[in-house]
């Protein structure tokens, strides 16, 4: 993690089966985490921010569950950013910036342009020992 999303202070970890509801479930855990934290439901950045942990949790299911029976999220924020990873144990590490050249309509080219719209980054971090991946979303306040 980076010295950045290191300086955040507020944390929470969810792990779920890698099945159809975890898309539900990480969407009404972040709206509950979000809250506690003092982000209100009403903030610009919420909404898109739960389209895109939708979409990454839909292609972890989709994608990497033969590999991985779990994914989980990792949220970090502090007073003026909100970053959350999607973790899975499938190897493929997506190419982010290509996928906002395709015309695809959903996935990770939604994810990029709603992420770049806001002047957010995204970032791709492999586990060490190559078998799974990481994507972390950092969103501004």
């Amino acid at each position: 993690m980076s010295g950045r999303l290191q300086a955040l202070p507020l944390r929470h970890v969810l792990t779920l089966p890698a099945m159809g509801s975890a898309v539900r479930i990480a969407r009404e855990t972040t709206e509950q985490v979000l809250t506690e934290w003092g982000v209100s439901r009403r903030h610009p950045t919420v909404d898109p921010a739960l389209l895109i942990l939708s979409e990454l949790v839909a292609n972890s299911v989709q994608h990497a569950a033969a590999l991985s029976p779990n994914v989980t999220v990792i949220y970090a924020a502090g007073p003026d950013t909100f970053a959350f990873a999607v973790h899975d144990r499938h190897p493929c590490r997506p190419p982010l910036f290509s996928a906002t050249t395709r015309a695809s309509g959903g996935g990770l080219g939604t994810v990029m342009e709603l992420t770049l719209g806001l002047g957010g980054t995204a970032v791709v971090r492999g586990d060490a020992d190559g078998r799974g991946k990481s994507i972390w979303i950092t969103l501004p306040l």
